[in-house]
C-alpha cells in the first residue's frame, strides 16, 4: 500500500503549501475524491473553499469550473442548452458549466430549488439531460459545494434528497495563530500549487479504494449505526441505504489513504459525523430538547459495540 500512500501524500502536501494548517480538512476532501463522492463545506466566506477546490484541480491537472450560484442562476447555465445553428440547420449542445472534472458550486444554497435540482443526476449518475439526449460529465467528477449557514436571508434551504447525495459535509474554520501569521506574511508571494499527479492517478486510486478488505462485521457495524438512527425517538428520517453505502466507500478510502489494505473500526467511527450527520432529521422531541444531529450519533456509538478482532 506504500505506493498508493506516497502519491496521495504527495499530493496532500502540494494543496497544503496553499492551504496553511488544514492538513485534516485536505484529508477529508482527498477522502470524498478517492471514494467518488462529493463535499459540502458550510462555512463563512472568506476561509479559502476557493483555494482549497482549486488547489485540488491543480494538483491533478484536471478541469475546474467554479460556478457562482445567484437567484437568477439556471438550470442551462449548469448542465448546458440546445442552440439552433442557422448554418447547419441543426440544434447543437452548448456545454454547461458541469461538466468538468472538479467543479465548485459556491453558494449553492442561494439559487432556487429548480436550479439546484439540476445537478442530482451529476451529482448521482455523473451524466446530465437536456432536451432528451444524455450527455456524460468527463470522468473523474467530483462537486464541491459550499453554503453559509449564518446568512438565512435569500437563501433557498437544500431539499433532503440533495442533501443524500453529498458524501462529506465539513467545516473549514479559521487557521490556527500559526498558521494565520504565515498566511499574513506570505500574502505578496502566493505559493505555486503544481501538478504532481494525473487525472488518470485519481481514477487509479479510486479502482485501488474498490479492492480494499471490509470484514462482514464491519458491514454489520455500519448496517447497525443506519438502523439506530431510524430507530431514534428523537430522529424523523434517519440514514437512508444511500448513506450506508457512502460511509462504506468512504472507509475503504481513508484506509487507502493510511496506508492499509483493509478496513478497521476506527476508519468508520472518524467518518460517522461527516458522513452521515446531514442525513438526519430531527423529529419534534428532538428539536424541543434541542439536541443535534452529532450529538444524537454520539450516544449510539456508545451504545452500539465496537467490532473486535483477533490480534
Amino acid at each position: 500500500m506504500t505506493e498508493y500512500q506516497e502519491k496521495i501524500n504527495l499530493i496532500i502536501d502540494n494543496i497544503e503549501k496553499t492551504f496553511l494548517g488544514k492538513r485534516d480538512v485536505i484529508k477529508l476532501l482527498m477522502i470524498a475524491a478517492v471514494a467518488r463522492g462529493h463535499v459540502l463545506i458550510e462555512d463563512v466566506p472568506g476561509v479559502g473553499k476557493t483555494s482549497l477546490a482549486n488547489a485540488l484541480a491543480k494538483s491533478f491537472d484536471a478541469s475546474f469550473k467554479r460556478i457562482q450560484f445567484t437567484p437568477d442562476t439556471t438550470p442551462s447555465d449548469v448542465v448546458g442548452f440546445s442552440m439552433f445553428d442557422s448554418k447547419s440547420g441543426e440544434f447543437r449542445y452548448v456545454d454547461g458549466a458541469v461538466l468538468n472534472n472538479i467543479i465548485l458550486a459556491d453558494e449553492l444554497n442561494r439559487t432556487s430549488p429548480k436550479t439546484q435540482s439540476a445537478l442530482l443526476e451529476a451529482m448521482q449518475d455523473g451524466k446530465v439531460t437536456v432536451d432528451g439526449i444524455t450527455h456524460e460529465i468527463p470522468q473523474p467528477f467530483l462537486l464541491i459545494a459550499t453554503q453559509n449557514q449564518a446568512e438565512q436571508f435569500g437563501t433557498y434551504p437544500l431539499p433532503e434528497s440533495q442533501l443524500d447525495r453529498f458524501t462529506i459535509v465539513m467545516a473549514i474554520g479559521y487557521p490556527d495563530e500559526l498558521s494565520a501569521i504565515k498566511i499574513v506574511e506570505g500574502g505578496k508571494t502566493e505559493p505555486t500549487v503544481e501538478k504532481v499527479a494525473s487525472k488518470d492517478d485519481l481514477i487509479y486510486l479510486q479502482k485501488a479504494a474498490d479492492t480494499i478488505f471490509l470484514d462482514g462485521k464491519l458491514s454489520q457495524y455500519i448496517v447497525k449505526i443506519a438502523i439506530e438512527t431510524r430507530n431514534s425517538r428523537y430522529v424523523q428520517t434517519g440514514v437512508s441505504t444511500r448513506g450506508t453505502l457512502l460511509l462504506t466507500r468512504a472507509a475503504r478510502a481513508k484506509a487507502l489513504i493510511e496506508g492499509r489494505n483493509y478496513v478497521i473500526p476506527d476508519d468508520i467511527r472518524e467518518l460517522v459525523n461527516p458522513t452521515l450527520a446531514h442525513r438526519l432529521i430531527l423529529s419534534r422531541e428532538g428539536l424541543t430538547r434541542h439536541l443535534s444531529a452529532e450529538n444524537i450519533l454520539s450516544e449510539i456509538m456508545r451504545q452500539i459495540p465496537v467490532p473486535e478482532f483477533e490480534k
